[in-house]
């Protein structure tokens, strides 16, 4: 299959909220936006006007109460009503392991049924459902 350059969900997408309210969050030039959902290899922010389809962009992905960051690179593959979908297309460091922790940690968070650390990390890595 050819890449158009379209959004593409090979992970899961997780919704970016726990009991209703924001937990990560991106950090793109001055502006704090809540993320509406974030994968290992995608997020989707609110919709910018400076960021139309195919700008990529420099992020700080923030999760609420915790002090670290994952620093990364990002392309707008789509903007669908007010949401940004994009990929990303790379991290500083070891940035890519923290946000599988991040994400591992989410899930157990976010399960409305008893989980493990295991399961959890499966789900993350796994592929998209939807």
């Amino acid at each position: 299959m050819a890449d158009d350059g379209g959004e593409r969900r090979v992970h899961q997408r997780f919704v970016a909220r726990l009991h209703g309210e924001p937990c990560f969050w991106a950090l793109v030039g001055q502006q704090r936006l809540p993320l509406n959902d974030l994968s290992l290899k995608g997020l989707s922010i609110p919709a910018q006007p400076n960021l139309p389809k195919g700008t990529q962009f420099d992020f700080t992905l923030q999760r609420e109460g915790v002090p670290d960051a994952v620093r990364g690179r990002a392309e707008v593959t789509g903007v669908f009503g007010n949401a940004a979908g994009c990929r990303i297309v790379g991290f500083e460091a070891d940035d890519a392991e923290r946000l599988q922790e991040w994400l591992v940690t989410h899930v157990i968070r976010s399960a409305t049924v008893r989980i493990t650390e295991k399961d959890a990390a499966a789900i993350v890595a796994g592929h998209s459902l939807v």
